[in-house]
């Protein structure tokens, strides 16, 4: 099997409008570019389609983790790329989808987009931050619910600090460096 059939699932967690589904299109782009295949499981996309019907407690956060973990771990084990920007918010949720990706054999690395909760606010592509200080949502992730960080992912990238081409870059070094491009 070539480098480029290698399968992996690439997690990037962190609050929302960290940067987690900017930076992963950017290294979808150079990795396709380079002939991998490869996937983008925008956490977005799967909650209006996989997940419909779940809310956002715990146990619901919990299974829409688990259903992309699956997803994930599918993907990988049949030599894609998953890019999987999604904010899973609980230590345990993500791993188990780490333990489900060892089991099986498939590689599996956390990336922890840590941007501050102010920066994301600024940012607020969704306008979520702005809805919950307004009052029109709660249960926000970082506000006011709770987030997780891990404690000790593959990477940490402060993407307050690099640019978008950066912390690609600074994702596929270590893709490189595990073997998997």
């Amino acid at each position: 099997m070539s480098v480029s059939d290698q399968g992996a699932t690439v997690w990037l967690t962190g609050l929302p409008s960290a940067g987690k589904t900017t930076i992963a299109y950017a290294l979808a782009e150079r990795l396709r570019a380079e002939g991998h295949r490869v996937e983008v499981l925008d956490g977005d996309e799967i909650r209006e389609f996989l997940s419909a019907g779940l809310g956002f407690s715990r146990e619901d956060r919990h299974t829409n983790v688990q259903r992309i973990g699956f997803v994930a771990e599918l993907l990988a084990s049949n030599g894609v790329k998953a890019l999987v920007p999604v904010i899973a918010p609980f230590a345990d949720s993500r791993e188990a989808v780490a333990k489900r990706h060892a089991a099986a054999g498939t590689p599996y690395l956390e990336v922890h987009v840590a941007t501050p909760v102010e920066v994301c606010s600024e940012r607020d592509v969704k306008g979520l931050y702005a809805k919950q200080a307004a009052g029109e949502i709660s249960g926000l992730t970082g506000v006011d619910d709770p987030y997780e960080a891990p404690e000790a992912p593959d990477l940490r990238i402060e993407s307050h600090h690099r640019t978008v081409h950066q912390s690609a870059a600074e994702l596929y070094a270590l893709l490189d460096q595990r073997g998997l491009v």
